[in-house]
């Protein structure tokens, strides 16, 4: 194979398949982002599995789609760690309710989800002379793309777990949830709880 034909290995997880949709299903064109902050950190491709090829480069995460941190994020437990096929299947079928219930494009209920799940403030500990103070902080873009993907993942995980609800129902239901701003679910609860602790230490 000539140098010229060969992929580059820093470009964006998924290549660049014009029409290719996700799932055989999904399509990725015409997307909408409403917060301008975290749409450079919100990438859609067409693939949903990568094999980790930019697991050991900085901040490369955020050229891999978001559809696929997701499905990583869910395997971040210990009984779900390294089942990939198993999680790809469940979101698939997650993604077919959300169909079924909204109408919309489940990639664009996602992004939506990822959006209202991310908090703009948080708190960190400064130390004056030995006291700890909190102090309210912005929160980088990026972290807040990843503390999104992080409470929509936990929320499906306390939905699921040891309850008679099926996975695919749970991510169906965590999504359009945080999709729609609403507190009741697990992710906007949980920005909502850091902004208020933020506000408050402002």
């Amino acid at each position: 194979m000539a140098a010229e034909d060969q992929p580059d290995p820093d470009a964006p997880a998924g290549g660049a398949d014009v029409g290719a949709k996700l799932f055989g299903t999904w399509e990725i064109d015409e997307i909408a982002y409403n917060d301008p902050s975290t749409e450079r950190y919100i990438t859609v491709t067409p693939v949903a599995h990568t094999a980790g090829r930019h697991a050991s480069k900085q901040f490369k995460k955020s050229q891999i789609s978001i559809v696929e941190r997701f499905i990583n994020r869910l395997m971040q437990t210990e009984e779900n760690t390294g089942k990939k096929q198993q999680t790809l299947n469940h979101v698939r079928d997650a993604f077919e309710l959300i169909h079924e219930r909204t109408d919309e494009n489940p990639i664009q209920v996602l992004v939506t989800a990822v959006e209202n799940a991310a908090p703009r403030e948080e708190t960190v500990r400064l130390k004056y002379g030995g006291i700890s103070v909190p102090k309210a902080v912005d929160v980088a873009p990026q972290r807040r793309v990843d503390q999104a993907l992080k409470f929509l993942a936990e929320g499906v995980y306390n939905d699921s777990f040891k309850t008679s609800t099926p996975v695919a129902e749970a991510i169906a239901s965590q999504l359009t949830g945080a999709a729609n701003y609403d507190v009741q679910t697990y992710a906007v609860s949980q920005k909502e709880e850091k902004e208020r602790v933020a506000a408050a230490a402002r």
